[in-house]
């Protein structure tokens, strides 16, 4: 079963991307901290990085966030 934050993060890639059955949110442990990995297309993965970073950076506070409110440290990556 996956966190709310995992859904979240799906939901909003797929909203970006042109390759929606292709994203998918992994969870894995490193450093004592979770890490969850955003996984796109190649091609897809400018729309989720966005211009500057902007849709990345706002990702990755996001999840900070929620791993405040869980008291975990979270990470996110965003990979192809």
């Amino acid at each position: 079963m996956s966190e709310p934050i995992e859904d979240f993060l799906g939901h909003v890639a797929r909203s970006l991307v042109a390759n929606p059955e292709e994203v998918r949110v992994t969870r894995s442990e490193r450093d004592g901290a979770i890490l969850l990995e955003l996984h796109v297309a190649p091609d897809d993965l400018g729309k989720v990085i966005g211009k500057g970073g902007r849709i990345a950076r706002a990702l990755r506070t996001v999840v900070r966030a929620s791993g405040t409110k869980a008291d975990e440290r979270r990470h996110l990556e965003i990979v192809e």
